[in-house]
């Protein structure tokens, strides 16, 4: 998984890139190859985004707010489409933001290296090639 700014060319090992922010970048176009797939779905809200500023000092409490909105299931879709573009090959989430290193893609890269977590009441799926306890006796 690696992060890139919208700007920067394209790099021969990014793989898929997926702009991960709310608005459109300024000056590119829709067509532009810098931008691949948009899913506005992750990045933070407004108000979220706001409320942060790119100020370093409040980088912690913003990446924990952030954590929390994208577990509040508006963005599961787009996380899931994320995780399955990880699984086929190299993803680059690309963002306007000039500092990345602060930046909500951080906090989404980490999410999507970190193990899914179950749901409350879900089971962990079974392997195909694992028998189930019925099927072993």
């Amino acid at each position: 998984m690696r992060i890139a700014r919208v700007y920067d060319p394209v790099g021969s090992d990014d793989g898929v890139r997926v702009l991960v922010d709310r608005l459109w970048p300024r000056g590119l176009r829709r067509e532009d190859p810098r931008t691949g797939t948009w899913l506005p779905e992750v990045a933070p809200s407004n108000e979220l985004r706001r409320w942060y500023g790119h100020s370093p000092d409040r980088f912690a409490e913003f990446a924990e707010r952030y954590r929390s909105e994208l577990d509040s299931g508006e963005a599961s879709q787009s996380l899931h489409q994320l995780r399955r573009l990880q699984r086929e090959g190299e993803v680059t989430l690309v963002t306007a933001t000039r500092e990345t290193e602060l930046s909500h893609a951080v906090v989404l890269a980490e999410i999507l290296t970190e193990p899914v977590r179950l749901r409350r009441g879900a089971e962990p799926a079974t392997p195909r090639n694992t028998p189930t306890p019925a099927e072993e006796s």
